[in-house]
């Protein structure tokens, strides 16, 4: 199933996973699964702003790589859930600075919240 962006007919994947579910799955997987995870948000938050916002190679190290993580969370709260925001009819806001600090910290907890906002696309 697929949302059609009506700006320019563009497919958003559906991505519709319980934030609870990332964070389980995330200590189970000791973070494999935020790998898959952060495939799959890339491809959500590049579908909605109609361009590249994370590129794949940046949400297949961030999985592994400390640096280039805190760097996809910055990007996603800085560029693609303002998207997101902008799509949903929320005020808009920069995640930025709160995402950088807890992907740097609870990097299972920046998820969680990413994937709330990204939630509220498939209601």
């Amino acid at each position: 199933m697929e949302i059609i962006n009506p700006q320019k007919n563009n497919p958003i994947p559906v991505f519709n996973v319980d934030p609870i579910l990332v964070l389980v799955f995330g200590i189970l997987t000791c973070g494999i699964y935020l790998i898959y995870w952060n495939i799959k948000v890339a491809e959500v938050i590049n579908a909605v702003a109609d361009r590249e916002v994370i590129s794949q190679p940046i949400a297949i190290f961030s999985g592994c790589c400390m640096p280039v993580n805190l760097y996809f969370y910055y990007l996603a709260g800085r560029e693609g859930l303002p998207k997101i925001y902008e799509r949903t009819g929320e005020p808009g806001k920069d995640q930025s600075t709160l995402l950088l600090i807890l992907g740097f910290l609870f990097p299972m907890v920046a998820a969680m919240i990413v994937q709330g906002d990204i939630n509220k696309l498939y209601r």
